[in-house]
């Protein structure tokens, strides 16, 4: 049969397999060859080739399907290493929380700590299963068979995940005498797995791994504190009221318990938007600035802020950073020779610095108003005089960057950071990636308030998250505060809007297979019926039914 992949075709036996197919193709690619594309189709390279002449793609580490699954085969790399260094510490468990400074965190269960001579002992351990290139085989077993064994492990989160799947077999992928399940697909061995690093972090450590825009590197682990605090504090409080993951999740859902988690959550919630609300009053902040990335819940969160505000007799006066934006004429483009809308360059920042600062100093400030039909800024006679009680209150992607509010006097700034961190996860090794939390909520949102379809919200996320890797999280360590805006009761009220959105999408789109992945993820979650959402809440702004006037 004949395989062609960027214009080279080969001929092969018909009973060869894909890694013989990767094998003679490798030499055209500089990045090791993970995954082969038939349309809409991924094959792992320990399967057979179909019995045709076929076109197809090549996956490397350089996509996000191909990072994806280099970086689920590491993980497990990494637990089977510990299991073995560990395999007499009595209640041992590894967490994969959350990423944070390009690393996924990790913390352990049991009588033992993440020192650098464990880690040291568990990374040699990785290393001796690179150079063996241990296969990574796959096995499809009964749901019931998966309960069973997962169960007589102790794997109890993945136990009750596969209690309300509606599938009949279940993929257990194993590595000599370990087993474990992921979502996703593995590379074929381990030998793949050539860059990794353990690092001591906070009361875990961090799993240093490449990333698709260096697929042959480990990045700089960067850290961040005060994100690895929020982070710490919303996955702890999962924990407390014993929801860390999907299963359990489920399980409160069964019993008819989600009325009680709905006002748990928004409770704290509100909590520590009025403790935020305390400080600014008691240090007397007079400018108010927040920043966070697409999805985030930006636009709730400073209405409930202002509303507390005002609880605490201060007049909250909100201030939109798009009305400084510079004529469309005078912005800025891209390499493309697009506008760019994201750059801190389309925005007038002296005339935002002036204005503000008059506003401070008592003054009367013409307001502007931008006209997104024109593409130029407009003043159309309203104007804002502020009190000594009044408190700006301005929100913007580019709040955190000093450029936005260089002339302003740093003592009146406080500066908010807000994001949806997603505090659950599928299992205790499947975590559930911070980005698609958000990218659903914009989804629902898009389709709601725009009319876009699930295929365009998805065809633009890559730029948008290219923009909030420029224009966002560098000053996200910057800010006095940081907010998790994510609900832990989200993602079963947002199945129900995303799921049909992402059945529309055609099997020929190049969008299609991030919605299977999607849909795939969405199928491990029971639904939760929005009836008895509060009307303030932060869900409420992408759902549709908020008193907030939030659109």
């Amino acid at each position: 049969m004949n395989i062609t992949a960027n214009g080279i075709t080969k001929a092969f036996h018909r009973e060869s397999i894909w890694r013989d197919v990767a094998n003679a193709f490798q030499q055209y690619y500089p990045l090791d060859i993970l995954l082969v594309k038939d349309g809409s189709r991924f094959y792992e390279l320990h399967k057979r080739c179909p019995d045709q002449d076929m076109k197809v793609e090549f996956i490397t580490a350089a996509s996000r399907i191909g990072i994806m699954t280099y970086q689920r085969s590491a993980i497990f790399m990494m637990l089977r290493a510990f299991y073995n260094v560990c395999e007499t510490v009595p209640g041992f468990e590894v967490i994969v929380d959350y990423t944070i400074g390009n690393g996924f965190y990790c913390f352990l269960k049991g009588s033992v700590e993440p020192t650098k001579e464990l880690l040291q002992k568990v990374k040699d351990k990785m290393q001796e299963y690179q150079e063996q290139k241990i296969p990574i085989l796959k096995r499809s077993v009964n749901t019931e068979d998966a309960i069973r064994f997962f169960g007589k492990v102790g794997m109890h989160s993945k136990e009750h995940l596969f209690r309300y799947r509606m599938t009949s077999r279940v993929n257990i992928y194993s590595m000599k005498n370990f087993s474990d399940y992921f979502y996703g697909y593995m590379t074929m061995d381990t030998g793949y797995i050539r860059w990794f690093d353990l690092i001591p972090y906070g009361e875990g450590f961090i799993l240093l791994l490449p990333t698709e825009e260096h697929p042959d590197q480990l990045p700089e682990f960067k850290p961040s504190h005060k994100l690895y605090e929020v982070q710490q504090e919303s996955s702890k409080w999962a924990r407390t009221i014993g929801i860390s993951n999907i299963g359990a999740l489920n399980e409160m859902i069964v019993r008819g318990q989600t009325d009680n988690l709905i006002l748990m959550q928004e409770a704290i919630f509100e909590k520590t938007v009025g403790n935020i609300a305390t400080r600014i009053a008691h240090q007397k902040k007079r400018i108010v600035l927040i920043a966070g990335p697409s999805s985030s819940g930006k636009t709730t969160f400073s209405k409930r802020l202002s509303i507390q505000l005002q609880a605490l007799g201060l007049h909250p006066h909100p201030i939109t950073v798009d009305n400084y934006f510079k004529n469309r004429k005078d912005a800025p483009r891209d390499a493309n020779g697009n506008y760019n809308f994201e750059s801190i360059d389309c925005l007038d920042l002296k005339q935002f610095n002036d204005d503000m600062n008059a506003l401070l100093k008592g003054e009367r400030v013409p307001m502007p108003t931008y006209n997104f039909i024109s593409g130029e800024r407009e003043y159309n006679g309203k104007y804002m005089q502020l009190s000594d009680q009044d408190v700006l209150v301005i929100e913007g992607i580019h709040c955190l960057n000093d450029q936005m509010s260089y002339a302003l006097p740093e003592e009146s700034r406080f500066r908010i950071y807000i994001s949806a961190l997603t505090q659950i996860n599928v299992d205790e090794h499947n975590r559930i990636p911070t980005t698609d939390g958000r990218l659903l909520r914009r989804m629902v949102r898009d389709n709601r308030t725009r009319g876009y379809s699930a295929q365009q919200t998805i065809a633009m996320w890559k730029n948008v998250r290219k923009g909030e890797d420029e224009n966002i999280f560098p000053y996200q360590e910057s800010a006095d505060v940081m907010v998790n805006s994510s609900m832990i009761y989200e993602l079963p009220v947002l199945k129900i809007y995303a799921t049909p959105l992402l059945f529309q999408i055609p099997e020929d789109a190049p969008e299609y297979r991030e919605a299977k992945r999607l849909l795939k993820f969405l199928d491990y979650v029971l639904p939760i019926s929005p009836e008895l959402i509060p009307s303030n809440s932060i869900v409420r702004e992408f759902i549709g039914g908020s008193c907030l006037d939030v659109g």
